[in-house]
């Protein structure tokens, strides 16, 4: 029922995107996307609507307000009472009362997009209500909440008197953390990577593309997800000037999520990628290009990747390839999780040829840049992994050392009767660790 088109680049429009409804134009989300640009970036306002378009289509066809389908547009109770169905229902969340919002827990049958949702959801009303076309307030905002906090940050030890100035000396300091404005608060959300272990998994994918027939386009796309470990639209964006910014051949520029379109990170590939890529734009590229240029006549500016159309390559166009090849050879394989493949292979590799922890680190923090992380603790959580894999080898070791001793156990025991039990004396043992003591003592 809803559903989107990029605006071709011969039809002349202030709109770089139309979202459909029943084949017709359907303007509240068109609107809304159109107004996110220049607000966050464009991968970011095309991933918001993914979120919405499922919500909109159960609107119309399964919410339910006192007998009545809730409207997009009607008052923010309804909105909420909605949303709260939608969560439940279609999200497998449990939604709890609490003062003036609600608490939503996620199960574990619930989708991995939720915060994504709510927060797309949000900015949507904000977009609406700042265009005039939604006259209530925000019903993903919490104003009740917002409003005690304020009054408790501003409210002064003097009974009914305003806070002193911080120069004065008689009031606590203010705690300046961000407060939450949030309706839907998701409180046991925790993030973690995938952690994609399986070495061959990047060949698999190379000959799932190639059974149904990839082009030149797809495999290269699909080739420096894994070499490089960046999102799959810093790749379908490259134009040939991100190429030409770097020294290396092997090198280009891009942009990162948040960066609104500022190159401000570099990607690496592999020397049998680049003469892919270069075969690529010198032949299946100029065969579509409508003045067939080649690498060297090509403006910076020019999209290194092209439809068959002609026009710069999209997101959209891209995965139906790949969804097509996943599909057929039976992979349940989400694009981003190459990213997650990229990382875990290269902490493997760095394990593997640093020689002391201080190296280790260096390369980790050479990492984190690479991937341009805004929190370093992300990489802790991809450490677990490495750590349990070192637990797994060293009890499994144990396992064989305790089978061998098993074994001349057994054989002691028959040729000499009955040993003797080792006990440790613990009674002069002072000042020990809780968790040694704690284990010196179930030996007893």
């Amino acid at each position: 029922m809803y559903w989107y088109e990029y605006c071709p680049k011969h039809v002349k429009s202030k709109y770089q995107l139309l979202v459909f409804k029943d084949n017709q134009p359907f303007l509240p989300l068109t609107d809304y996307y159109q107004d996110c640009l220049g607000r966050i970036d464009k991968s970011s306002a095309t991933s918001y609507l993914k979120c919405l378009l499922p919500f909109f289509k159960w609107l119309e066809e399964e919410s339910n307000y006192q007998g009545n389908r809730v409207q997009w547009n009607e008052s923010e109770g309804k909105i909420r009472v909605a949303v709260e169905d939608y969560l439940q229902h279609e999200m497998s969340c449990k939604v709890r009362d609490k003062d003036s919002f609600r608490f939503v827990n996620l199960t574990n049958k619930s989708p991995t997009t939720i915060s994504r949702f709510l927060s797309a959801l949000k900015s949507f009303y904000k977009s609406m209500i700042r265009l005039k076309y939604y006259p209530h307030h925000n019903p993903l905002i919490d104003g009740q909440a917002i409003l005690h906090s304020y009054k408790e940050e501003v409210r002064g030890v003097r009974e009914d008197k305003p806070r002193m100035p911080s120069v004065a000396g008689t009031e606590d300091p203010v705690i300046h953390r961000r407060l939450t404005d949030s309706y839907f608060k998701i409180i046991n959300e925790e993030w973690q990577p995938k952690i994609i272990d399986d070495m061959n998994l990047p060949y698999q994918v190379y000959q799932a593309g190639k059974k149904v027939n990839w082009s030149q386009r797809e495999m290269i796309i699909a080739r420096m997800l894994f070499e490089t470990g960046a999102r799959t639209s810093e790749i379908i964006e490259l134009t040939v000037g991100d190429y030409r910014q770097r020294r290396s051949h092997q090198e280009v520029s891009t942009f990162n999520k948040g960066s609104h379109g500022r190159k401000i990170k570099f990607l690496r590939f592999s020397k049998d990628t680049v003469k892919r890529l270069f075969h690529y734009i010198d032949t299946e590229r100029k065969s579509y290009d409508e003045n067939h240029l080649g690498f060297e006549q090509l403006p910076d500016d020019a999209p290194i990747f092209l439809s068959a159309n002609g026009t710069a390559f999209t997101y959209h166009a891209w995965y139906y390839h790949w969804n097509r090849a996943m599909k057929v050879n039976e992979l349940s394989f989400n694009p981003h999780k190459a990213r997650h493949w990229f990382v875990t292979s290269r902490l493997r590799e760095i394990h593997n040829i640093s020689i002391n922890d201080v190296e280790i680190q260096q390369r980790k923090n050479e990492l984190i840049k690479y991937m341009r992380w805004k929190n370093p603790d992300t990489m802790n959580i991809y450490e677990h992994h490495f750590d349990e894999a070192k637990h797994r080898e060293a009890h499994e070791n144990m396992m064989e050392q305790m089978a061998q001793r098993e074994r001349d156990y057994t054989k002691q025991h028959k040729s000499s009767g009955k040993p003797k039990l080792a006990v440790i004396e613990t009674t002069k043992i002072e000042l020990v660790d809780e968790d040694l003591q704690e284990l010196l003592e179930g030996l007893e």
